[in-house]
């Protein structure tokens, strides 16, 4: 449900004193709404474009003009502000909150809301971000070059201003995301942000064991592929380093990594190597960020293996493989709903070209082929619209220059002709 805008009463004035504004609209993704950033027209919007950005006014007079749902403040590395996003933590209909994200949001004691879907909480505090990773499971910081929706839903007993919390901000830092290996770190609820456990086994090393089966396309011809599929502009997108119709970062290398689980058939190796030489690629995805000691990029590509459903076979290579939904990965699929292959003619898939589309891969891939429907249908009701404007403005112009060219006419021959008992008589 989208939550009703914000008033300027309800927010910081730190925040409406900047020009740093955006709309958003909900967009699906894997099964799950996100609020994505979207300009004037209701498309995309890149949180590193500023003219994309505007006032509080201005963007909310864009979302109740247009096709936008809500209104969001985009932070800048020229604004002092962090954000802290508690995830998964709040009941959406009794609001029932988990005791660590209570007792996070009580320490950082700063402005804080509601997230639209209601599940979670953001606070935004003033402070500088320490350096490393700024994730760990549910909780996650961010500063510049970041986009947050903003409902103005202020949690009770909240400040209703942005604080200074530098040095708290360092401290949830220390405690729940940067976690020193040869330290012994506080341990919050099983729900909440977790400690490293020495007995488990980097998600690394587990690489080659969770790989699917594979195939035999090398790096360059998974990429020729994938830019030739029917997905071709939201891999090309991402491939360049494009995070604009995502959320944030974590959500679009989770995109890309399905995609890419999907044409490699799950080589976890083959996956890596391609989604370094990819325009997303940033040292975090290195960096250890959870509790079992895996890296961010790691953990990121077994998630998408595990819950991709279908792999692409080439075809005459090999028969089509479809992997069986187990609890592991919910019977979820991402990777053949929006990854489902045709050749550069748009030719849709048969069982001979890849794996087959099982019932719920279709249903997903009717859904989005609705959802894209909508879009291209808003679109040309827009363009519909600037068209007849257009057309009512040029025969404006035609009528008033043919009024012109009548009343010179008009002028030319009474001049040329003088006075006349026929010409009167004419009249």
């Amino acid at each position: 449900m989208t939550p009703p805008l914000p008033t300027r009463e309800q927010l910081p004035d730190d925040l409406l004193e900047r020009a740093n504004w955006v709309g958003w609209r909900t967009r699906t993704y894997d099964g799950e709404e996100r609020p994505v950033p979207c300009n004037v027209t209701g498309g995309p919007a890149s949180v590193t474009d500023a003219s994309a950005r505007a006032t509080f006014e201005e963007a909310l007079a864009r979302v109740r003009d247009g096709p936008a749902d809500g209104v969001g403040y985009v932070f800048t590395d020229d604004d002092p502000f962090v954000g802290i996003t508690l995830d998964r933590c709040r009941d959406g209909e009794t609001g029932a909150t988990e005791e660590w994200a209570r007792a996070l949001v009580d320490r950082l004691d700063s402005y804080a809301e509601v997230r639209p879907a209601e599940t979670g909480y953001r606070v935004i505090v003033r402070g500088t971000l320490p350096p490393g990773r700024t994730r760990a499971e549910a909780l996650e910081l961010s500063d510049g070059a970041r986009f947050c929706p903003v409902t103005g839903d202020r949690v009770d007993g909240a400040p209703a201003a942005i604080t200074e919390r530098s040095d708290v901000l360092a401290a949830v830092h220390g405690a729940y995301v940067e976690v020193d290996p040869d330290s012994e770190p506080p341990t919050p609820t099983p729900a909440g942000p977790v400690a490293p456990d020495a007995d488990r086994a980097p998600a690394d090393a587990l690489l080659d064991e969770m790989s699917g089966p594979g195939n035999d396309l090398d790096d360059d011809e998974i990429v020729h592929r994938a830019e030739t599929a029917v997905n071709r502009v939201t891999f090309t997108h991402l491939w360049r380093g494009d995070t604009s119709d995502y959320d944030d970062r974590d959500a679009a290398d989770a995109a890309l990594c399905s995609i890419l689980a999907f044409w490699t058939a799950g080589d976890a190796r083959q996956m890596c190597r391609l989604f370094r030489d990819s325009g997303l690629f940033r040292p975090a995805w290195d960096e250890v960020a959870y509790a079992d000691g895996s890296t961010y990029g790691a953990k990121t590509v077994l998630r998408a293996i595990r819950e991709t459903s279908e792999y692409y076979v080439p075809s005459g290579r090999s028969s089509a493989v479809r992997r069986s939904s187990t609890p592991s990965d919910g019977g979820r699929r991402r990777g053949g709903r929006d990854d489902a292959a045709t050749d550069s003619g748009g030719r849709p898939p048969t069982p001979t070209d890849a794996s087959p589309i099982d019932e719920r891969g279709a249903f997903d891939r009717v859904d989005e082929l609705r959802a894209w429907l909508d879009d291209v249908v808003d679109e040309n009701e827009r363009l519909r619209g600037e068209l007849d404007a257009e057309r009512e403005r040029r025969r404006d112009l035609e009528a008033r220059v043919s009024e012109v060219g009548d009343r010179d006419r008009d002028r030319d021959e009474s001049a040329g002709r003088g006075w006349s008992l026929f010409g009167w008589l004419r009249r």
